[in-house]
């Protein structure tokens, strides 16, 4: 029988401290996830070729409609967690309901934590928490191309 993936905040740090006493190096990634698409794939296939296992989490509901506006997300987080943790890639997917994902990487201090490259190391809005404890932030992912909102704009003519 499989692991499930998609795992509660405690659940999530009860599987991290085991795969570390294992020896396993974490990786966390983070977004929205709405409407997934060949952009997302390439960010998370880049984050998990950091090695360990790779932890993704995704923003809430509510914390989408903060940072995209009214009509987002498209799908509920249940949903993209569900399709996200589908992907072989993925190890565990949790929901957050924070803007960003300080709390969480404060909580599981993953080794690496993995953003797209619409960012650069130093402008990583959480890399003050990494660098805390002495994890790193790496840039995974081809260009910052695709996106849900472009997806919504071009393709469905629908304001994002």
């Amino acid at each position: 029988m499989r692991e499930r993936k998609v795992l509660s905040r405690t659940e999530l740090r009860e599987r991290v401290e085991g795969w570390r006493r294992a020896g396993e190096r974490i990786v966390l990634g983070n977004g929205n996830f709405d409407l997934l698409h060949v952009g997302h794939v390439r960010y998370l296939r880049g984050a998990k070729a950091l090695g360990g296992k790779l932890v993704v989490a995704i923003n809430s509901d509510e914390s989408v409609r903060a940072l995209k506006g009214e009509g987002r997300p498209v799908m509920p987080a249940e949903e993209r967690a569900e399709i996200v943790a589908a992907l072989s890639d993925v190890d565990a997917v949790v929901i957050f309901p924070e803007l960003d994902v300080r709390a969480l990487i404060r909580e599981i201090r993953p080794d690496i934590q993995a953003k797209g490259t619409d960012y650069t190391a130093e402008s990583v809005p959480e890399r003050n928490a990494v660098a805390e404890y002495g994890g790193r932030v790496a840039i995974v992912g081809d260009a910052k191309d695709h996106s849900t909102s472009d997806i919504l704009r071009s393709r469905l003519g629908r304001k994002p």
